[in-house]
């Protein structure tokens, strides 16, 4: 033995999917439909309508935007209609629910990016233990896009690896 040091990790052709390159960018905010509704409660439509017309959308230019009415009203699907038709031509995106159902959503969207051919027959290790918190999830949804195609699936870190998948041997 020479003494040499020979990083195993490097020389493994693992290849590293951090889930927090698939979060959303930007900046997310809610639009919260009470604030047009009468007494915070009912709907009025030309009060609504009027409201809609004189609102500031540009305040929502190149934003991630959870669509949703915070208190117990009954909303008629067309005002959902009205908000999103002037939010949508500003907003970078428009969900209806909170926002962790538009942190969901995006991230569905980035992953559907992924070309999971580019994963055939590879060991891939999902990375976990970040800073940034990663609902699980994002981990699951990883986990159906790449098993179809990949050789192994891991999770962690290159280092310090826990296998979830093994494609069996032909």
């Amino acid at each position: 033995m020479d003494g040499t040091i020979v990083n195993k990790v490097a020389q493994s052709e693992l290849i590293t999917l951090d889930p927090v390159d698939f979060l959303a960018k930007g900046e997310t905010i809610v639009f919260d439909l009470k604030g047009f509704l009468f007494m915070e409660m009912i709907l009025k439509e030309k009060d609504f309508r009027e409201a809609m017309k004189t609102h500031d959308w540009q305040q929502y230019a190149n934003k991630n935007v959870a669509l949703l009415c915070s208190v117990d009203a009954i909303i008629p699907v067309w005002a959902w209609m009205l908000a999103v038709s002037n939010l949508q031509p500003v907003a970078k995106e428009v969900v209806m629910g909170d926002e962790q159902a538009l942190r969901k959503y995006i991230f569905q969207k980035n992953i559907t990016s992924l070309n999971p051919q580019e994963y055939n027959d590879k060991r891939v290790v999902i990375k976990g233990c970040g800073e940034t918190p990663i609902e699980d999830y994002v981990y699951m949804e990883l986990t159906k896009l790449l098993r179809p195609v990949a050789k192994s699936i891991m999770y962690g870190e290159p280092c310090s690896t826990v296998p979830v998948y093994k494609k069996p041997r032909s």
